[in-house]
């Protein structure tokens, strides 16, 4: 293995519908792992054809029939897949792998919580603030340098949103999400890595909804995708970018891919 890694997260809604997109970002990105989040397909069906044919040898899937779906695609090398049920209820929301060095690779596709930010009454947000408190509890007794990535279905600060204001009560953007994603982060002293290369209050999003007749323009975007680092794998990061063009291509995703850079 290199002394430089590019690690791709990307919630591509459906990687068989949208395989054309895929193959092109890979063409012209050529990332060493590519994450993707809401594969949408059984293991069995994944097609891993044309992955293997551009070089993506290794492959750790975690898939579902139309729903959910995380999955590792690889020109590294890759050990000990494993695959946490944080949601408790079976659904495909983690895969995770060791590199050579040492380092782990977690993605993860953290539920969206339904409309109402009100566990009592939307059990898909218990479902989500229970996810995350699963996942508080393993980050605290994490030891191992981690890369800890995906779609995590929060939006953290107000520059991570169109509009604040308008969304301080919409789930993704509520103080509770925001408290607990905070606990998270704070249990391994995880480092938001886009936040360290584009800074507060800078603009900072990666989702925009298929609802806005032109995306670009409206711009009414989220910072629902995330890139964190354990505390000593910070310095190793050399860039950080989203690429939104990708947004824009034949038949998107709502979300833009997320590259990231490292030099150890």
């Amino acid at each position: 293995m290199s002394d430089t890694l590019k690690v791709v997260s990307w919630n591509i809604n459906s990687v068989r519908a949208r395989l054309d997109i895929v193959e092109r970002f890979l063409r012209e990105e050529a990332p060493d792992v590519l994450c993707l989040q809401e594969t949408k397909v059984r293991d069995d069906q994944f097609p891993e054809g044309i992955f293997r044919q551009l070089g993506y040898n290794h492959l750790i899937l975690n898939g579902q029939p139309m729903h959910h779906g995380v999955a590792i695609i690889s020109r590294v090398p890759l050990h000990k897949d494993e695959r946490f049920d944080w949601q408790a209820n079976g659904e495909a929301r983690h895969v995770g792998a060791r590199l050579e060095n040492g380092i782990r690779i977690e993605n993860v596709y953290i539920p969206a919580g339904g409309e109402i930010p009100d566990r009592e009454v939307n059990p898909k947000f218990g479902q989500k603030l229970d996810y995350y408190a699963r996942m508080t509890e393993w980050s605290a007794a994490l030891e191992t340098p981690t890369i800890l990535l995906g779609d995590f279905n929060i939006a953290p600060l107000e520059s991570d949103v169109w509009s604040h204001k308008k969304l301080i009560n919409v789930v993704s953007h509520t103080k509770i999400e925001i408290d607990i994603m905070a606990k998270l982060q704070a249990a391994h002293g995880w480092v938001d890595i886009g936040r360290q290369f584009i800074p507060d209050p800078e603009r900072l999003f990666t989702w925009w909804s298929y609802r806005a007749h032109d995306w670009k323009v409206a711009d009414k975007g989220r910072r629902l995708d995330h890139v964190w680092v354990s505390p000593e794998l910070a310095k190793k990061a050399t860039s950080h970018v989203v690429h939104e063009d990708a947004r824009g291509w034949t038949k998107p995703s709502d979300h833009a891919p997320l590259i990231t850079e490292f030099k150890f």
